[in-house]
């Protein structure tokens, strides 16, 4: 009889590897392993994903699993090419159980074929390439950030990133790996932007001679320069470069590479557990600033200076006088809040600051004490809202809105609300097919006998226009790998879970409270005007990402709440 297989792989676009290469040997060892006592029916490859991500957070593989369940899925065994990429650390112990429930064999090449449950040599060896798998990954990064580090420091080489507001890249010569440099790779350094560069040396002058932070804002967006998000729009459209910020030109006073020197290790990827209760779940990776002491300076300075290492001490010596600990005055204590990080300021698109005031939590937007705005913004100089006369109102929505009693309704909504960016990602990735064909066409002309400058000049726009839509596809991939769409029984497990989650709001404490707003994805929009407040929620599965949009509850600036908005339109008084 012959075995229906279905074919698990993974590939991880972190080094750069060629996803089609990858399934190809993979798969090709797979069959090797198989022979003649079966065949191939179904495969589930991840592209792009981590081995460190456990299997029902990769959206194929997680797939799979699902499948497992199915007496109609269509395999009888599944097969792996390659077990280190397969499974990492404990990976193998938390997955294969669920194989051996439903009765799916699991082949593997170094095993010869299935493994056997009862075997304590082959859990020995798969434990053992989990183990190997965690230490290949952790060895890369040791040798990756040690060959980053030597490079800045020793060399001051530009090791990628945004340029800093005054600098704009430059062409640094080809690319010191033989294979690299005969791909047409280049190694690109500092220089100074003739628009930008005059502008960051004023900075530090007015401040040195004692100008403060908000009136030099003040003064450059008077003479009506553009502020960094506003200079440079396609790197910026999440914000609104409507003026200078006071954190924009202390960002600017205390960049250390306006010294001339490469800075590098500012900030690093922490890995933090999803859930403590669940350890299975893995982690989540986020960036985290290092200490300044962590930071890595060039021994030598690396691209022209717009400033001396004296101005910016001078600099951080007033900054540091200006502080709460130079006058004495008390650090305020941390208070929790319930909605930190999820209300919005409608006006003007800013979080909400957390702020205690008579003993109370409350939320304010002072944007135009932060921006200095030259022209008219109808944006009052503080908007306020107090967190007790929001919560009430907010969890008695939540509670109706995900009560299982309105199942079908909520399963239809959020069915029809899951985003699709496809149609914009095969617009990108053709796009990026041009360029492409573009270098070629450069690469051709050049053998041609092309003026070597002009084809230089030619390859750096493409270069620069090809960075930006590479980065909107990667951009575009995690969004969809994050939002993959879930089927309507998936959403009503979603919703029942959810059902026992809002049930404890009302008794939760401000700490628990938040982290229960967190995982309902909630998002509040205040509208000053109008005193309400428009909430979204966002559901977030154990598994995936789910995005859905919803009414919210309508609450008044300084009074009491009115009302709760449905998705339906319809309003429902509350009081």
């Amino acid at each position: 009889m012959m075995i229906r297989f279905a074919f698990a792989g993974r590939v991880s676009t972190e080094d750069q590897q060629d996803p089609e290469t990858s399934r190809n040997w993979q798969l090709a060892r797979a069959r090797a392993l198989i022979g003649n006592r079966g065949h191939i029916t179904a495969e589930f490859f991840d592209i792009g994903q981590s081995r460190s991500i456990p299997w029902k957070r990769r959206p194929q593989a997680a797939q799979l699993l699902d499948l497992l369940k199915q007496p109609d899925r269509g395999f009888d065994a599944v097969v792996i090419g390659e077990p280190q990429r397969a499974f990492y650390g404990n990976q193998f112990g938390l997955t294969f159980p669920v194989f051996v429930h439903y009765d799916v064999a699991l082949w593997v090449p170094e095993v010869g074929g299935p493994i056997d449950p009862d075997s304590e040599a082959h859990d020995l060896i798969m434990s053992v390439f989990g183990g190997m798998s965690k230490g290949e990954r952790n060895r890369i990064k040791i040798r990756v950030r040690a060959a980053m580090a030597a490079q800045a420091k020793v060399e001051g080489r530009y090791l990628g990133g945004r340029p800093p507001y005054g600098y704009r890249l430059a062409d640094a010569g080809p690319h010191p790996h033989p294979g690299k440099a005969a791909d047409g790779k280049r190694l690109h350094t500092l220089e100074p932007d003739p628009t930008t560069a005059p502008i960051v040396q004023r900075i530090f002058t007015e401040y040195l001679s004692g100008i403060g932070v908000f009136a030099i804002a003040q003064r450059l967006t008077a003479d009506g320069i553009p502020c960094p998000s506003a200079y440079d729009r396609r790197r910026n459209p999440h914000r609104t470069g409507i003026a200078w910020s006071k954190g924009a030109v202390r960002t600017i006073l205390t960049n250390p590479r306006y010294t001339g020197h490469a800075v590098w290790n500012k900030q690093h990827k922490q890995e933090t557990l999803i859930d403590v209760a669940d350890v299975a779940l893995g982690h989540q990776t986020h960036l985290t600033w290092n200490q300044k002491s962590e930071w890595i300076y060039s021994d030598k300075p690396a691209h022209p200076a717009l400033v001396t290492t004296a101005d910016l001490e001078h600099v951080r010596l007033r900054l540091a006088s200006r502080g709460p600990k130079s006058s004495g005055r008390v650090v305020r204590t941390t208070h929790p809040y319930c909605f930190k990080g999820l209300l919005v300021h409608d006006a003007c698109g800013r979080r909400m600051q957390g702020t205690w005031n008579h003993d109370r939590a409350h939320y304010r937007c002072r944007y135009p004490s932060e921006y200095a705005l030259a022209n008219d913004l109808d944006h009052p100089p503080a908007v306020y809202l107090r967190e007790d006369q929001l919560t009430e109102p907010l969890d008695t929505w939540l509670t109706e809105a995900f009560h299982p009693d309105h199942i079908e309704d909520i399963l239809n909504n959020l069915e029809h609300a899951q985003p699709d960016n496809t149609p914009a990602l095969d617009t990108a990735r053709h796009t990026l097919a041009g360029l492409d064909r573009k270098l070629a066409t450069y690469r051709a002309a050049l053998e041609a006998g092309t003026d070597p400058a002009l084809v230089a000049e030619w390859t750096k726009e493409i270069q620069t226009e090809r960075e930006y839509i590479t980065a909107q596809i990667a951009a575009s991939e995690a969004q969809r790998r994050a939002h993959t769409k879930m089927t309507r029984t998936e959403i009503e497990q979603l919703i029942r879970s959810l059902d026992g989650m809002t049930a404890i709001l009302r008794k939760a404490d401000p700490a628990d409270k938040l982290e229960v707003y967190r995982q309902l994805g909630l998002k509040l929009t205040f509208d000053h005007t109008t005193r309400t407040v428009a909430a979204e929620a966002i559901p977030q599965p154990p598994v995936g990402v789910l995005v859905v949009s919803g009414g919210g509850p309508e609450h008044s600036n300084r009074g009491s709440c009115t009302g709760v908005r449905c998705a339906c339109g319809q309003t429902t008084p509350l009081l």
